[in-house]
C-alpha cells in the first residue's frame, strides 16, 4: 500500500470515529438539557439559553485552536493569558482613537506573532511545548499588569461593546462567532492537505518528515492558529465586559484543554476533530450552568470536569492499545 493510500485509509477511519464520537457527545448534551429542563424551572428560559450560548462560545473558540496544537502532540498553556493580554491591547488601541477595524487587525496580528514565537521556541530552540507556552503564560500576565499598572482599561466605544450583547436571528452574536471560526477550521482540518499533514505529524513526526511533509511549517501553523483564536477571544471578552484586564480569562487554558479532551481529542496526538471540542465546551458550560441554577457548590463543577477528563483519557488509552 502506497503512502498516500495509507493516509487516505487513516483519514477514513478517523472520519468514522469522529462522526460516531460526535453523535455520542451530541446525545449526551441533549440528555443534559432535557434532564436540567425537568430539574429546574428556569433552564429553558430564553434568558438562560442565551447566557449558556454566550458562556460556552468563548471557551469553544479557544478549544478549537487548542485542538490543532494537541493533534500535533503539543499543548498550549498560554491561551488564557493571551486572551487577557489582548483584551488590554485592544482597549488601549481603542482608547488611543484607532478605528475598530484597525484595532481588531492589530490585535489579531499580535496573536499571530505570539503563536509564531511559540513555534520558533519549539522548532528552532528545541524547547518542549509545555515549557515555552507556560513561560508565555506567566510573562504575558506580567507584561499586561506592567502596561496597565495593575488597573483595568475602560472601553468607551459603544459600537465595539454592543456587538457582544446583541443577537442576530434571536441567537447571540458571540455564538455566531463560534460558527465563523468553526466552519473554516472544519474545512482546514478535515478537508485540506494541511489537515492530513497535521494528523501525520501527530502520529509520527519523523515518519511525516521522511515522507516529505514540512513538519516545521505544520507546527508553526498549528501554534499560530491557536494563538490567533485566543486573541480573537480576547476581542470578544473585551467587548462583552467593556474593559481590558490582564488578569481576565485566568484558568481558561485548562477549560479549553478539558473541552478538547472531552470532545475526543487525544493528548497523545493524531486524534481530534473540530465539532468534538465545540460539543465538549458546551457540555462543560451546561454542567456549570445547571449547577448554578440548582445551587450546587461550585467545587463540584470542578470535580465533575476532572472525572470526565480521567474517564475519557482512560478510554482513549484503551482504544490506542486495541489498534
Amino acid at each position: 500500500m502506497s503512502e498516500s493510500e495509507e493516509i487516505k485509509k487513516a483519514a477514513l477511519s478517523r472520519g468514522r470515529f469522529n462522526m460516531l464520537f460526535g453523535l455520542t457527545l451530541l446525545g449526551l448534551l441533549l440528555l443534559l438539557w432535557v434532564a436540567l429542563g425537568f430539574a429546574t424551572t428556569s433552564f429553558w428560559s430564553a434568558n438562560n439559553i442565551s447566557n449558556l450560548l454566550r458562556q460556552g462560545a468563548m471557551i469553544a473558540i479557544l478549544a478549537i485552536g487548542q485542538t490543532f496544537v494537541i493533534i500535533t502532540g503539543g499543548i498550549d498553556l498560554s491561551v488564557g493569558a493571551i486572551t487577557g493580554f489582548t483584551s488590554v491591547i485592544v482597549a488601549l488601541l481603542l482608547q488611543s482613537g484607532l478605528p475598530i477595524w484597525a484595532a481588531v487587525i492589530l490585535t489579531l496580528m499580535l496573536g499571530a506573532g505570539i503563536g509564531i514565537f511559540h513555534a520558533f521556541g519549539i522548532v528552532q530552540l528545541g524547547l518542549p511545548p509545555f515549557i515555552i507556552t507556560l513561560a508565555t503564560l506567566t510573562s504575558l500576565r506580567g507584561i499586561g499588569l506592567l502596561i496597565t499598572n495593575g488597573a483595568t482599561i475602560s472601553i468607551t466605544n459603544d459600537t465595539f461593546t454592543e456587538f457582544s450583547r446583541n443577537d442576530f436571528l434571536g441567537i447571540p452574536n458571540l455564538f455566531w462567532m463560534v460558527i465563523v471560526v468553526g466552519l473554516p477550521a472544519w474545512v482546514l482540518l478535515h478537508h485540506s492537505r494541511f489537515g492530513r499533514y497535521l494528523y501525520a505529524v501527530g502520529s509520527n513526526a519523523e515518519a511525516a518528515r521522511l515522507s516529505g511533509i514540512n513538519v516545521k511549517g505544520i507546527i508553526y501553523l498549528a501554534y499560530t492558529i491557536s494563538a490567533v483564536c485566543a486573541s480573537f477571544v480576547g476581542l470578544l471578552l473585551a467587548a462583552r465586559i467593556g474593559i481590558g484586564n490582564a488578569t481576565q480569562a485566568e484558568g481558561w487554558e485548562l477549560q479549553a484543554i478539558a473541552s478538547s479532551v472531552i470532545g475526543g481529542t487525544s493528548l497523545f496526538g493524531a486524534v481530534g476533530s473540530v465539532h468534538g471540542p465545540l460539543l465538549g465546551a458546551f457540555i462543560l458550560a451546561t454542567i456549570n450552568n445547571g449547577a448554578n441554577l440548582m445551587n450546587v457548590n461550585s467545587f463540584w463543577q470542578r470535580i465533575i470536569t476532572g472525572v470526565l477528563i480521567i474517564v475519557i483519557v482512560y478510554f482513549d488509552q484503551l482504544r490506542r492499545r486495541g489498534r
